[in-house]
């Protein structure tokens, strides 16, 4: 199974994200059952460590908070940018969260996360995207959601690219697995 921790996101964000997409050519624009904030990039594990991971998930404590909409950004491999996103804050809130999944996760015995924690939502993935430093056309909307919860995900590649299926909810649903 291919994990990760993430927030869902309302219909609302989901929308908003999806009228900006467009004007990037070599562009794969996210669909919106592919839209999330992922926390925690978690990786290939088999059905005993993901069930353990379910567990350890169920006893962060999540403080509700406000996220909203910011700032468009890029990624880049090697000089070529190949991820188009959308930034979301406060991004202390959001990174406490991640925190306390990376502490949930750990006790579990997964590595810590090496890379920096950066709040965002892909919005595009692509190798040669042309005219990507122009995106968004129009301004990314300044939304807010309540966040009060996280997901376990589940990845599976399909043929436009990945499909994500929630396993579990905190704090409002018991784990599916």
């Amino acid at each position: 199974m291919r994990l990760f921790v993430g927030l869902d996101l309302p219909e609302s964000i989901k929308t908003a994200l999806l009228s900006t997409m467009g004007g990037v050519a070599g562009a794969r624009w996210q669909t919106a059952d592919q839209l999330h904030l992922t926390l925690r990039f978690i990786g290939e594990v088999d059905r005993h460590t993901a069930t353990d991971i379910a567990a350890a998930l169920g006893r962060v404590n999540v403080r509700p908070f406000t996220a909203e909409l910011g700032d468009p950004g890029l990624f880049d491999h090697r000089g070529r940018i190949d991820t188009l996103w959308a930034g979301v804050r406060p991004a202390g809130a959001l990174e406490r969260l991640a925190k306390s999944v990376n502490a949930a996760l750990a006790s579990v015995g997964l590595p810590p996360e090496g890379r920096a924690f950066l709040p965002h939502i892909t919005v595009a993935r692509g190798r040669s995207m042309i005219g990507a430093t122009l995106w968004p056309q129009s301004p990314i909307p300044c939304l807010a959601w309540p966040v009060d919860g996280f997901a376990l995900f589940e990845s599976r590649m399909g043929k436009d690219g990945s499909d994500y299926t929630i396993l579990a909810r905190w704090p409002q649903a018991a784990s599916s697995l």
